[in-house]
């Protein structure tokens, strides 16, 4: 039985990227970068500049227009995703066949999504009375702590067993079920190497973005303005956002593949 190591699928991400480049990213800056670029223009400053102890109740509804924007793009971001995982693993195929199998793979994904969101809400419902029970026993601060740290877990656990999700989707011609019973069946045993990607993913990606953000803000708030500085800053965040993600997708696919091998 094969071993998945993380640190060869990001060897073979490097090479991969550096053969196939020229497709990878001006799909990850059309389908990725633009529309969060559009997204990040559309949404009020207030949401992006939220205030300490501000929340987002307090803040007022989304204009209708902003709303329908943020859904267009996330959906026009998960089409750009799905094609970079088809450019992956699919060698030779075209760009247009990338995302042509990526419109084509999409309600299997949104409905895969969906059963995992229903799951998702069952289980954080559940921490949510554990919790309520716990907070009647140790009081409401210890409570309160304690149902955190699980559905913290909880995330934590569920996103470790689904990160092949997409992969799978865009790799197989599976249904929406077994579609979400392979990337479980996939990640059996490999929890804690697949929660630690996702933290070190999460964590390298916040880094890099906050200091992308605030490297251009400040120097472009300095020489046009604060609103011209922000919407340099915003696409800024949104070009780099596209980069990191060619790179991370393209490192879960090589994971994908390892964890075909390893449960061969």
């Amino acid at each position: 039985m094969a071993t998945m190591s993380i640190g060869k699928a990001w060897q073979d991400s490097l090479a991969f990227i550096k053969r196939e480049g020229h497709l990878l990213f001006p799909v990850a800056l059309l389908f990725l970068s633009v529309p969060l670029a559009i997204v990040q223009q559309m949404v009020p400053a207030n949401y992006m500049q939220m205030q300490p102890g501000q929340t987002m109740a307090s803040l007022p509804p989304l204009p209708a227009g902003a709303s329908v924007g943020i859904l267009l793009g996330a959906i026009v971001m998960v089409v750009g995703s799905l094609s970079v995982y088809a450019l992956a693993l699919r060698p030779g195929i075209s760009v247009a066949e990338a995302i042509r199998l990526a419109l084509s793979r999409l309600p299997m994904l949104i409905g895969a999504s969906m059963i995992v969101g229903l799951a998702l809400m069952v289980a954080l419902f559940a921490v949510a009375m554990v919790g309520g029970l716990l907070a009647a026993v140790i009081g409401k601060a210890g409570g309160v702590q304690l149902s955190v740290l699980l559905m913290t877990g909880v995330l934590l656990y569920i996103g470790a067993r689904l990160v092949p999700l997409s992969a799978v989707v865009i790799d197989r011609r599976s249904g929406v079920i077994m579609s979400v019973r392979a990337a479980l069946a996939l990640t059996k045993g490999q929890v804690g190497r697949m929660a630690a990607f996702l933290m070190i993913s999460m964590i390298l990606i916040f880094i890099v973005q906050l200091a992308v953000q605030s490297a251009v803000g400040v120097v472009a708030t300095l020489a046009l303005g604060k609103e011209s500085g922000r919407s340099i800053s915003d696409l800024a965040v949104a070009l780099t956002s596209g980069v990191l993600n060619v790179y991370l997708l393209v490192l879960t696919a090589r994971i994908y593949r390892q964890l075909e091998e390893a449960a061969a």
